[in-house]
């Protein structure tokens, strides 16, 4: 029975097989006719779908349209208002500049175009001035019971005036550089050996407070031959600025060319003298203007300028003695200090 049923088994299996193979066979390939797009084309899923997109088309939105014959409401109208730019007048005292003698003429007058010259405080800049001076004056023979004396001061400054006319420095920076000297020795004792550090870093502190540039501390080392050096010059310098409290003041005159270069000389020659360090600078300034005045036949000490310098003629006349008594010292050989001599023989 088994045998008998083998022959349809087989017979159906290959029923089957040819089935399926009429269905493979049955599949139909589109071929292209010759020479017709041949090409290295890939079509790909997104290049399909670009295609698609561009044969879809996009609906256009309809424009919305305006009357032009619309009446458009009228704007407000907006008034400029008026602001007030100018800040209101304060009612100021009036200053001391102002306060004039009606016989005097003020000689300040003439720079009110220039705001550097402070042309309405002026006078009150030389009043405040003449109250730093009375505060920082000196007191006559402040070296006794030192180890230093007036000798010792005056060598200083005579080798300074050196210093100075090499450096090529301003006449203003000498006489700062001897005030700041002369106020720190009254109030702090030295000993000599440490003397020409305190002057170098005097002329040092001067020619910053003075100059427009001042000179490097390895100029002033330099210039003491190595007797000291840059970080002892700074530990002065910030010893000096400590005991003065970095306080500082300078002063100014107005007389011609000729009359002016006598009286610098006469004050210089007062740098070299013990006995003159207590006068105040500005009566020393207002004595050798006075002397000066004298001496080149210029007339008389007037009210203008005693108004001005703040002095009278019989106020300033022991400052003009020790002038005179310099001169004749310096002009007859009877002083070894001759560097300002010289400074002033070039001139």
């Amino acid at each position: 029975m088994a045998l008998l049923q083998r022959p349809t088994v087989c017979s159906d299996l290959e029923d089957i097989d040819t089935g399926f193979n009429s269905k493979v066979k049955s599949h139909v390939t589109i071929r292209r006719t010759v020479l017709e797009e041949i090409g290295n084309k890939v079509i790909t899923r997104a290049a399909q779908v670009a295609k698609k997109a561009q044969n879809t088309k996009v609906p256009v939105q309809p424009t919305k349209t305006t009357n032009v014959n619309k009446q458009l409401k009228p704007t407000a109208s907006v008034k400029p208002v008026q602001m007030e730019m100018l800040a209101p007048k304060e009612n100021l005292c009036q200053a001391f500049s102002d306060a004039l003698l009606c016989k005097i003429k003020d000689i300040d007058n003439e720079d009110w175009e220039n705001p550097q010259l402070c042309n309405d405080y002026v006078k009150d800049i030389y009043q405040y001035l003449r109250q730093l001076e009375v505060l920082q004056s000196i007191n006559p023979h402040f070296l006794d019971g030192r180890d230093i004396n007036g000798r010792m001061c005056a060598i200083l400054v005579d080798w300074l005036v050196q210093v100075h006319s090499k450096f090529r420095l301003l006449q203003e920076t000498l006489y700062m550089c001897v005030a700041i000297m002369d106020q720190f020795l009254q109030v702090q004792p030295v000993s000599w050996r440490k003397l020409q550090l305190v002057g170098i870093t005097a002329l040092l502190l001067a020619s910053k407070y003075e100059e427009m540039f001042s000179p490097n501390i390895e100029d002033f080392v330099y210039i003491t031959d190595n007797a000291y050096t840059s970080s002892q010059i700074r530990e002065m310098e910030t010893l000096i600025l400590k005991e003065l409290k970095f306080e500082r003041a300078s002063k100014a005159r107005e007389v011609d060319v000729e009359q002016h270069t006598l009286a610098k000389y006469l004050m210089e020659l007062t740098l070299i003298d013990y006995d003159m360090v207590h006068y105040h600078s500005s009566k020393v300034a207002a004595a050798a203007c006075c002397l000066s005045q004298k001496l080149l036949g210029q007339g008389k000490w007037n009210l203008k300028r005693q108004y001005y310098t703040g002095y009278t003629e019989n106020e300033v006349l022991e400052v003009m003695q020790h002038m005179a008594k310099n001169v004749v010292k310096v002009n007859e050989n009877l002083t070894k200090f001759i560097a300002i001599k010289n400074k002033y023989n070039k001139i």
